[in-house]
């Protein structure tokens, strides 16, 4: 069975609704990974996404914040959510498809303006989280799955506009790249989208950083800074897989923009 995937942070599912709908029409992926969704379950347009094909969902939604979801055509199951570093955040959903294969989906914390825990507790939520995610995957080593979502740390340095002057910048620090290798060992994972693009600039979200202002990269009217990974695990086939980030503009939403992931196999 081959299948494909999207995974966006659409910053509130239920103001952006009709944005969703176009990339379920347009694109159609079998399975559609939301971030940020900004909206407990039951007021989620579940309805409305159903009359487009995706009727089976797996969700952890919260008021205002957080939030993620998964939408499918394709039954899907909820086999966990985790609640790490003592948040009490909805920021992980896991759902199993009817083939085995496991999605999980994380929104991980931003980590505020100021990389460091002694000066920005937000900062040290975000490497605590990142720690629970390793020690979770080290004791619970995933077989056969697929992690996507907002990690929001751009690890390498053409995932980002300028390595040098990002790298004091929250989401490309040492520290937190350091963090999310940990949790890719733990995991195994495999960043599926340098699987395919090896080398070169990436970009799928736009940003503006204090005291550097607007960054924009040459290749399209995209504002951007960087490009969080999508990882899977070496236990699932990759097909003809097609990665891209669908849209030229961030009218489409602040900060980011949709990717598609397309032909897993399992």
């Amino acid at each position: 069975m081959t299948f494909t995937l999207a995974t966006w942070n659409i910053n509130s599912v239920r103001l952006r609704k009709n944005l969703v709908m176009d990339l379920m029409r347009d694109e159609e992926p079998d399975v559609l990974c939301l971030q940020e969704c900004k909206s407990p379950v039951d007021k989620m347009p579940t309805d409305d996404f159903a009359e487009l094909g995706y009727p089976h969902y797996v969700a952890n939604g919260q008021k205002g914040y957080n939030g993620v979801a998964i939408f499918s055509k394709i039954p899907i199951a909820e086999v966990g959510r985790c609640e790490f570093a003592g948040l009490d955040h909805a920021r992980h959903i896991a759902g199993q498809l009817e083939n085995g294969v496991t999605i999980h989906n994380f929104y991980v914390p931003a980590g505020g303006d100021e990389p460091n825990r002694e000066k920005n507790i937000k900062f040290g939520q975000k490497l605590d989280y990142l720690t629970d995610m390793r020690d979770h995957f080290s004791t619970d080593t995933p077989t056969k799955a697929i992690l996507v979502g907002d990690l929001n740390i751009a690890p390498r340095e053409d995932d980002v506009w300028d390595h040098k002057k990002m790298l004091k910048v929250v989401s490309h620090t040492p520290i937190e790249v350091d963090h999310l290798t940990e949790v890719q060992k733990a995991g195994n994972w495999v960043d599926v989208t340098r699987q395919d693009i090896a080398d070169g600039l990436l970009y799928s979200w736009w940003s503006i950083v204090p005291k550097i202002g607007m960054l924009r990269i040459k290749a399209a009217a995209l504002i951007t800074s960087g490009r969080p990974p999508i990882f899977l695990t070496q236990h699932i086939q990759v097909g003809s897989c097609d990665t891209y980030a669908v849209g030229t503009s961030p009218v489409i939403t602040p900060q980011f923009l949709p990717v598609l992931i397309f032909d897993f196999l399992n």
